[in-house]
């Protein structure tokens, strides 16, 4: 989609005097004494409506940085933004600044900071300023609207694990003056919180109305909030906590994962259905938080098992306590299925390298230098995403990659359950908002295909929300000389690269690389205009000399004009499909098994533990024969109706022999239109497969070698 202007640097605007230097202060609650000294500057100039509030915002900030650990100081006088001065500092607040405040050497200087990691703070009016500076337009997240009369309003908070709202309980009811924005800041930023305009007057966003959030952008961190227009509001002990979480934030003192959310599911957001306890103990459910009591046991989502998948969720431990995620195990009462049969993301900084905070617990250690970085401690919230692509896992703490694990263990696999361990009396540990989005599977022929939009880092591009794109979002706001990089990616195999674009815009190239943004092309693509920015088409381009093994891939874009082209996903093709030799895994990662390792035609295919041997091993020709012990996967008698036998004959060539993965999971069989299936869904070794209408259920996913 077309992106904002490119910043225009304006006249230069007088100046002010500076108000207050660094100053101590009287006491305010603390909540973060322990964080390392930092220094923040406040910046409240406005050369459009001023608010009455600046003068006790500003004293709100000088408080809470004498009970916090931070020093304050106070200026309306631009001059201060100098590259040497703002180095100062490790987070600016803009306090209800109003219009044009900064000329253009003073946004150089302000860009050069931020893009050196510094942070920004916006508060209320800060989206009321700079509105010809598109460098601080998607810095601050979004521009101001409109607004009604001040007023009474319920704020959700969506995110209660930001440092800046995981104070708040679930519905936030104050008083302040509410900003409708002109674009929703959910396509660039993690959102907060949300009004509910059903709870007051005037609102005009709808249903999805971001109040707060916070971003990373250009090098540097953002943290913004709709609240503080009143006097009033800085007296307010919840709203001098969110400020502070925030500043915390933007000064790199509270981690968080910032990066935009949508499309996922709830598991638990404070109604336990669908889970079940195993073995001793529970887990207390209140104010949408769970809370592990006694144990060793394992509370685990019963419902329904997954495969390809992010699973996010927030945790956050009493003290040095133990706990953990377990994932891709079958079901049962047992807690210790899951330790025997899945895998346990650890959570428990203080224990051995290889079953530490962010490890796969005794089988890989995490990067502990990047844990370190990443991680809050005892008493604050962290956020895992655990993503699951066939049988690599990735673990990532709030926002950073931590872990890279590939299983390689026949007997277990990353498809199945999810639990949460309560380890034990005095192992206190709590979980919040766990949610999930799937992400079916990789296209036929054992491709990689990539949302655009979760590049690893960026310049210029910003994911878009879009309906009809998949996932929700694309690679918006593309130039020429943008790119975006997708970090350890796995080339082997590759050929070329099939791209769903859409462009309303003049088009432009799409270029693939490696190494860097001035690395080797490996290929490259015209996009064209596609007749309009709702609709999609896809392009492909022959790669050559793409080196084997996992590689940083960049996408690089050229182009004349402005908003080329947007990208939905990008799909790497292996020659061959999916060909391959191995197992085939299906529900609860049990392997495709001929039953006793017969060779007989007829005998029966079912579901088995994998152990490795030649009756699970596949031979995979794309759209085309499934082969065990020189066999081939067939349909009894070549009918079509629901349940029939799925067995083991003499290839022969017919339809009933022919397979086709489908990129929903399925093994689907071209000539009856019906998938491969596990009789009842049911995960027991022995459990016949059958014939049965595709319905892309767990019990009809599988994972091609």
């Amino acid at each position: 989609m077309p992106r904002l202007l490119r910043p225009l640097l304006g006249a230069a605007t007088a100046v002010l005097a500076v108000l207050a230097c660094t100053t101590p202060a009287t006491s305010a609650p603390s909540a973060s004494a322990a964080d390392a000294p930092y220094d923040v500057l406040v910046f409240s100039k406005t050369a459009g409506f001023r608010h009455d509030s600046i003068a006790v915002g500003t004293q709100a900030i000088r408080d809470l940085g004498a009970a916090n650990n931070f020093t304050v100081t106070a200026t309306e006088d631009a001059t201060q933004f100098t590259t040497a001065n703002l180095s100062r500092y490790e987070a600016v607040v803009f306090l209800n600044t109003t219009g044009d405040v900064l000329d253009g050497a003073q946004q150089s200087a302000f860009e050069s900071y931020i893009g050196a990691g510094g942070g920004f703070v916006g508060v209320h009016a800060a989206a009321d300023t700079e509105y010809g500076w598109s460098f601080y337009g998607n810095l601050v997240g979004a521009y101001f609207a409109s607004h009604p009369h001040i007023q009474q309003a319920n704020v959700k908070a969506e995110n209660r694990a930001h440092a800046a709202t995981a104070h708040l309980p679930q519905t936030w009811t104050r008083t302040d003056e509410w900003y409708n924005y002109q674009t929703n800041a959910r396509s660039t930023a993690r959102v907060l919180a949300t009004l509910d305009e059903s709870s007051y007057t005037g609102g005009s966003m709808g249903a999805d109305h971001p109040h707060s959030w916070c971003k990373t952008y250009s090098g540097g961190r953002s943290f913004y909030t709709g609240g503080g227009h009143t006097q009033a509001s800085y007296a307010e002990p919840a709203f001098r906590a969110h400020l502070l979480g925030g500043i915390r934030y933007a000064a790199g003192r509270a981690k968080a994962d910032c990066r935009p959310e949508t499309g996922y599911t709830a598991l638990y957001n404070g109604s336990t259905s669908g889970w079940s306890q195993a073995g001793p103990g529970s887990f207390s459910n209140a104010d949408a938080t769970l809370t592990s009591v006694g144990g060793m046991g394992l509370y685990w989502y019963s419902a329904k098992q997954f495969t390809n998948y992010s699973l996010k969720l927030d945790w956050r431990l009493a003290g040095d306590d133990n706990s953990g995620v377990f994932i891709g195990f079958p079901p049962s009462s047992d807690p210790w299925s899951a330790v025997n049969s899945g895998y346990e993301v650890q959570i428990d900084a203080t224990d051995a390298a290889d079953r530490t905070t962010g490890a796969v617990y005794t089988f890989k250690s995490a990067d502990i230098a990047a844990r370190d970085a990443a991680l809050n401690p005892p008493g604050e919230w962290n956020t895992y995403e655990l993503l699951v692509e066939g049988e690599r896992l990735q673990v990532f703490l709030n926002g950073v990659r931590i872990n890279d694990f590939t299983n390689t263990d026949p007997a277990r696999s990353l498809a199945g359950h999810i639990g949460l361990q309560n380890h034990g009396t005095g192992d206190d540990a709590s979980f919040r908002n766990i949610r999930i989005k799937e992400l079916g599977v990789n296209p036929p022929g054992g491709n990689t295909t990539v949302q655009a939009e979760a590049f690893s880092s960026a310049a210029g591009v910003a994911p878009f929300t879009k309906a009809g794109a998949n996932g929700g979002q694309t690679l918006g706001h593309i130039d020429p000389g943008d790119w975006a990089a997708y970090a350890g990616v796995d080339l082997s195999g590759v050929t070329s690269l099939r791209a769903r674009v859409v462009s309303g815009g003049p088009g432009g190239t799409l270029q693939v690389r490696t190494g860097s943004t001035t690395g080797t092309v490996l290929g490259s693509v015209a996009v064209p205009n596609t007749g309009g920015w709702n609709t999609f088409a896809d392009v492909t381009t022959t790669l050559s000399g793409v080196p084997s093994g996992t590689r940083d891939l960049y996408l690089t874009f050229t182009g004349s004009g402005t908003g080329l082209f947007d990208v939905d996903d990008f799909t790497l093709v292996r020659t061959g499909g999916s060909g391959g030799v191995g197992p085939i895994r299906g529900l609860a990662g049990k392997c495709l098994d001929v039953r006793n390792g017969a060779t007989a035609d007829g005998t029966q295919i079912q579901i088995q533990t994998c152990n490795g041997s030649a009756a699970q091993t596949w031979t995979v020709t794309p759209n085309s024969t499934v082969k065990a012990l020189g066999k081939c996967l067939d349909i009894s008698g070549g009918a079509s109706a629901d349940g029939t036998k799925i067995q083991l004959w003499t290839c022969n060539g017919t339809g009933a022999q022919n397979w086709s993965a489908q990129a929903d999971g399925t093994l689907r069989n071209p000539q009856t239109g019906k998938c491969l299936d596990v009789s009842g869904n049911n995960p027991a070794d022995g459990q016949a497969v059958h014939l049965w209408t595709c319905h892309t259920g767990a019990n009809q996913k599988w994972t091609l070698p």
